[in-house]
């Protein structure tokens, strides 16, 4: 079984929270795949994780760049996780495939959504259901993140 983690955003938009949580994951060696609720939005991720900062980029691509295998992060808006990846997030309410086969599966979601909240509630109760271990995640008055369940 996975570990399942909610990060509940109140502080940040995903825009400024997905590249550090990839950047951790990429520093313990493990690949991601990250699962957008919409076509749009993964390219908008694509673009967002060449920019995200001046002086650095996530090394990631699509299934238009290619080489789906060799990417470290693989963005998709599909169940498809092509490149092996040990963690998988999910985004924009993404609908997740069995989460078994990962040692993470992460779900980001808007506090200030509150179709967003709901369908986190209900991903939270088909995980338990499925035995995953899960644990939730706040972000605190500073911004830390803040393990609350």
């Amino acid at each position: 079984m996975a570990d399942v983690l909610f990060y509940h955003l109140t502080r940040q938009p995903l825009e400024e929270v997905l590249p550090g949580l990839l950047e951790t994951c990429l520093k313990r060696d493990w690949r991601v795949v990250v699962q957008a609720g919409s076509p749009e939005r993964c390219q908008a991720l694509d673009a967002l994780l060449w920019t995200y900062r001046d002086d650095s980029f996530l090394p990631h691509g699509t299934s238009a760049d290619g080489h789906e295998a060799a990417q470290p992060v693989f963005l998709t808006c599909g169940e498809d996780n092509p490149n092996g990846a040990q963690v998988r997030f999910l985004v924009d309410r993404a609908v997740p495939p069995d989460l078994s086969p990962y040692q993470r599966g992460v779900f980001l979601f808007d506090g200030g959504d509150p179709e967003a909240v709901m369908d986190a509630r209900g991903q939270w109760k088909a995980a338990k259901a499925a035995g995953h271990a899960i644990t939730y995640w706040q972000q605190g008055e500073s911004g830390r993140w803040e393990k609350k369940a």
